[in-house]
């Protein structure tokens, strides 16, 4: 550079450069002034973070490309939201995504900011070649136990799928009923994007109804604890008792029964 660009100027062009081998960024190298020292610092940083990103969407692609190698097309994510709350429904979720699917930093739902979850929410809406929904409320929960009932909303989740899928990745679950392909996966949604975007789907939706019943009723913060066990919560049921929503088997529910 014979004639140095203005910090704007640098700041916009290296906003297009990807290799430290480019000309431009060599010569900025060579550039004494703090606030182009600054911008390369940050240009490497970021060059960082969009590598790691870039590595984590590959490594939560493997389960997909692995059910792609044998054929098949129609890969479902199914996770689910609400086994641990003391009140509310358990929501699962189904997700077939396309292809090209635009990962961004789509990550287990419980480490997105409310914010994110919603905009992957509504990416995935948008961009998926179908969602499913399930979910068995309250009274189920109560009748069949929740680990049955998580096994019934995601198998509704699945049954309410635009397209029959042809394999199934599982959060940490088998449906043994359903007669297709499937793999269970531990973790599955920090590993697998499907079931990343299943999680995203479960959650939001879960959230959004327990923002309702809080509504409905008032006095147990479930707009701010989506009816797990927090002290709001515990102190709303030591003062006001079960309301309709509550689990009545179970423990910490079942002690306000008359």
């Amino acid at each position: 550079m014979t004639k140095k660009d203005s910090i704007k100027v640098v700041k916009e062009k290296l906003a297009s450069i990807t290799s430290q081998t480019d000309s431009y960024f060599r010569a900025l190298q060579e550039d004494d002034r703090k606030g182009v020292q600054k911008l390369l610092a940050t240009w490497e940083i970021n060059q960082i973070k969009q590598a790691q990103i870039k590595e984590k969407a590959e490594m939560i692609l493997a389960y997909e490309h692995a059910a792609q190698a044998k054929g098949y097309r129609m890969i479902a994510g199914i996770d689910e939201v609400g086994r641990g709350p003391l009140a509310g429904p358990v929501v699962a979720a189904a997700v077939i995504l396309p292809k090209d699917f635009e990962l961004l930093e789509i990550d287990d739902s419980k480490k997105l900011s409310e914010k994110k979850r919603d905009m992957f929410y509504d990416l995935i809406l948008e961009q998926a070649v179908s969602v499913g929904i399930g979910i068995i409320d309250e009274k189920i929960i109560d009748k069949i136990n929740i680990y049955e009932a998580t096994k019934e909303a995601m198998k509704l989740a699945v049954a309410k799928l635009s397209f029959p899928p042809d394999y199934l990745l599982i959060d940490a679950m088998k449906l043994e009923s359903l007669p297709i392909p499937q793999e269970s996966i531990i973790k599955g949604d920090a590993k697998s994007v499907s079931i990343a975007s299943a999680s995203i789907i479960a959650k939001v939706t879960r959230d959004r109804l327990m923002k309702s019943f809080d509504t409905k009723y008032p006095g147990y913060g479930f707009a701010n604890n989506a009816g797990y066990g927090t002290k709001e919560h515990l102190e709303g049921l030591e003062k006001l008792g079960p309301c309709p929503i509550h689990r009545e088997t179970f423990a910490p529910v079942k002690k306000y029964l008359n």
